[in-house]
C-alpha cells in the first residue's frame, strides 16, 4: 500500500431491492445463491474503483439517486458492500445525516458527551473542546435544555460542531452546507477550510456547482450507479453540466 494512500476502493458494488415482498420462484428457493434472482433488486453502485491520497480534496458529482451518498457512506462504515472492498486508512469525520444518533430527551451538554465519545473522543478531550463546541454551535444558552426541544437550525448547528471538532484525517461532508444561514455557512467553510490546511483528505457530495470548485480539486462523476470520470474537478463539473444543462 502507498503510505499516502487515505483511502481505496475496488470494484465496489451494492445493491438494493425496491419491493421487499417480493416473491421468488423454487428454482431460485433452491438453487445456488449465484442462481438466484432478487425481485425488483438494483444496483445502487457496482464496479466503482478509485484511489483518494492522503490530502486530496475529492468532490462526489452525479444527479439524485446515483450513489453519491451511498458511496460516503460505504467509505463511513455505514453500510457494507455486496462487491468489492473500501480500505479507508485512518480514522473518519462523518459529517452525513448529520443530526443522526442525537437523543431526543437528553440535553445538549448529554448529547455533545455521547456523541463526541461515540465517535472516539475521551472525556478529557470532550471536556476541553466543549465550550468551543457550543461557542461554534452558538446555543451557549441552552446546554441544559433536551435536544428534542431545539430547533433544526440548532439541531444542524451542534451536529456540525461536534464532528467537525472530531481529529480524525478523513473527513466526509454531505450535503452539509445546504441548510442553515449565510452567517452559519460561511462560519463552516472557514472550518472546512482550516481542515484542509491540516491535511485532512475531504471527501465532499454537494450539487453546489460554487462550493465543489471551491474545497474540491478532483471529481468523480457517478452516472447510473458506475463511475463514469474522474478527474479535475473542473472537467468533471463541465462534463456533468453537458449531460445535464443547468435549468
Amino acid at each position: 500500500m502507498s503510505a499516502g494512500l487515505a483511502i481505496r476502493v475496488e470494484g465496489l458494488g451494492v445493491s438494493f431491492r425496491r419491493n421487499r415482498r417480493g416473491s421468488r420462484s423454487l428454482k431460485d428457493l433452491f438453487g445456488g445463491a449465484a442462481r438466484r434472482t432478487r425481485p425488483g433488486e438494483f444496483w445502487a453502485l457496482r464496479n466503482v474503483s478509485f484511489d483518494v491520497q492522503r490530502g486530496e480534496a475529492i468532490g462526489v458529482v452525479g444527479r439524485n439517486g446515483q450513489g453519491k451518498s451511498t458511496l460516503l457512506k460505504l467509505v463511513a462504515g455505514v453500510l457494507l458492500p455486496d462487491e468489492g472492498a473500501v480500505e479507508v486508512h485512518g480514522g473518519v469525520a462523518p459529517l452525513i445525516e448529520i443530526t443522526g444518533g442525537f437523543v431526543g430527551d437528553l440535553t445538549v451538554r448529554e448529547n455533545v458527551r455521547l456523541t463526541a465519545g461515540l465517535h472516539g473522543m475521551s472525556r478529557a478531550e470532550v471536556a476541553r473542546r466543549f465550550d468551543d463546541i457550543i461557542a461554534f454551535a452558538e446555543i451557549a444558552d441552552f446546554v441544559d435544555t433536551p435536544y428534542k426541544h431545539l430547533s433544526s437550525g440548532m439541531k444542524v448547528r451542534l451536529a456540525f460542531a461536534v464532528v467537525s471538532q472530531l481529529e480524525e484525517p478523513i473527513v466526509l461532508v454531505d450535503e452539509v452546507l445546504a441548510v442553515g444561514d449565510r452567517a452559519f455557512k460561511a462560519k463552516c467553510y472557514r472550518r472546512i477550510d482550516e481542515l484542509l490546511a491540516e491535511g485532512r483528505t475531504l471527501f465532499f457530495v454537494s450539487h453546489n456547482e460554487k462550493d465543489l470548485r471551491r474545497f474540491c480539486t478532483r471529481g468523480l462523476y457517478l452516472d447510473k450507479g458506475a463511475l463514469k470520470m474522474d478527474a479535475p474537478i473542473a472537467d468533471v463539473l463541465d462534463a456533468y453540466n453537458a449531460d445535464y444543462p443547468p435549468g
